[in-house]
């Protein structure tokens, strides 16, 4: 099965095509449970719910991810702003972006789309 087959038109649009959902519109921006957020492409480990904050962008928002190694950090030029995109090492997909704006004892934001995640509770 292909991933236009097993993702919906909006997963698809972010994970493939480097889209953004909107703001507050998100699954996972309010989940509060203790688990690990995986990609939904892959199911690769990316986030763990003791990392998580509410940033109050209206994204589910991580200090750290489960192992760098999972993540792939990369400058995005794109909509005329200097950002780190933040993609799936494993598969490619598109999760989101990082800021230096977070909380101790990173400094950093995670900022990823809900749709580009699932998460299995604890």
């Amino acid at each position: 099965m292909s991933l236009k087959d097993k993702l919906t038109k909006m997963e698809y649009h972010v994970t493939q095509e480097c889209g953004t959902e909107p703001p507050f519109s998100g699954a996972y921006n309010d989940e509060k449970s203790e688990g690990i957020y995986k990609c939904i492409c892959c199911d690769s480990e990316l986030f763990g719910s003791e990392k998580k904050f509410d940033s109050g962008t209206g994204w589910p928002s991580f200090y750290d991810c489960i192992k760098s190694e999972n993540v792939e950090l990369k400058e995005d030029t794109s909509d005329m702003m200097i950002r780190v995109e933040v993609s799936c090492k494993e598969c490619g997909a598109h999760l989101g972006h990082v800021f230096n704006d977070g909380p101790q004892p990173t400094g950093l934001r995670y900022c990823i789309n809900s749709v580009s995640l699932t998460f299995k509770k604890s």
